[in-house]
């Protein structure tokens, strides 16, 4: 019988197991993975949910999450404000964070009474632990001129959060002294770079989120209008800084959603989400698995 492992080593490799989060049943078998079964919470979280669900939620994670484990799988990005509890859980592991999240939505927006996937950043800025959330690849138009009113604007003047984008007019920012936290480029690339420039000149740990609606659509298809990162630049950059990413999660893949509440569908459909139908979901469903293999390799 071969000896056993030291602990030292059950350790570090509990640390590396990846989470599948299944609430959608999209993420595909993933190597090692632990799989919690969580679709009982598909309708009451997906898209949005109240203040208390998530705070429950968070509860469910904390007797079933092992102390240590690798990066979370969310499924749909639908379901981002789901990194919310993992983050809070990163900080008391932690201690003080920056916070990195590959969107191609600021996920700052407006949304009272209650916490949806695209309003759940500013509830991670405001916790003390959080030094600096920083948003990158966004190109969408939610922080244009039309849909500025929308963003909250509180965690961008205290310097806890810093949009990284590109091709969208935020001249409005620099008019409202925003001009340092509401970052333009020429292209996404040049984006990324100012971004990696600027956060390894710090050596503070990292949570790190992806929703790869950032990337283009050819390299992964989401339920969401998509940015125009490259896959590569993506998991270059995430090598870049897997030394300091001390918990992280991945969204974005894509899944067909039945939403019981019709405030849901009415809101979803206003956002432009369409189901696909079941030969394309297979097809983008395996191009998301390969993305998610990658990313896997990438951090470590």
């Amino acid at each position: 019988m071969p000896p056993a492992a030291p602990d030292s080593m059950k350790s570090a490799a509990a640390a590396q197991t990846p989470v599948v989060l299944d609430l959608d049943a999209s993420v595909g078998a993933l190597p090692g993975a632990l799989r919690l079964d969580l679709r009982d919470w598909h309708d009451r979280l997906r898209f949005a949910c109240s203040q208390r669900a998530l705070a429950r939620f968070g509860e469910r994670l904390e007797q079933t999450l092992p102390a240590r484990h690798g990066c979370a799988f969310l499924g749909s990005g639908d379901f981002h404000h789901l990194s919310l509890p993992l983050i809070r859980r990163a900080a008391r592991a932690h201690g003080r964070l920056q916070v990195v999240v590959f969107d191609n939505h600021p996920d700052n927006m407006r949304f009272p009474l209650a916490i949806h996937c695209g309003s759940w950043v500013a509830k991670v800025a405001a916790l003390p632990q959080v030094a600096r959330v920083h948003v990158v690849g966004i190109t969408s138009t939610d922080i244009g001129l039309a849909h500025a009113w929308e963003n909250r604007l509180r965690p961008l003047y205290r310097g806890k959060l810093r949009y990284w984008s590109s091709q969208v007019a935020v001249g409005w920012a620099r008019r409202l002294g925003l001009g340092a936290a509401v970052r333009s480029h020429a292209s996404v690339d040049a984006a990324l770079d100012a971004f990696l420039a600027e956060i390894e000149t710090g050596r503070d740990p990292i949570y790190l989120s992806i929703d790869k609606d950032v990337l283009r659509p050819e390299d992964a298809m989401t339920n969401w209008d998509q940015g125009q990162m490259r896959a590569d630049a993506l998991l270059a950059a995430v090598a870049r800084l897997r030394p300091r990413i001390v918990a992280s999660d991945v969204t974005g893949e894509i899944s067909i959603a039945a939403y019981p509440q019709w405030w849901k569908r009415a809101l979803a459909a206003a956002d432009g989400q369409s189901p696909p139908d079941a030969d394309a979901l297979r097809l983008w469903q395996a191009q998301q698995h390969r993305v998610n293999l990658r990313l896997l390799s990438a951090l470590g």
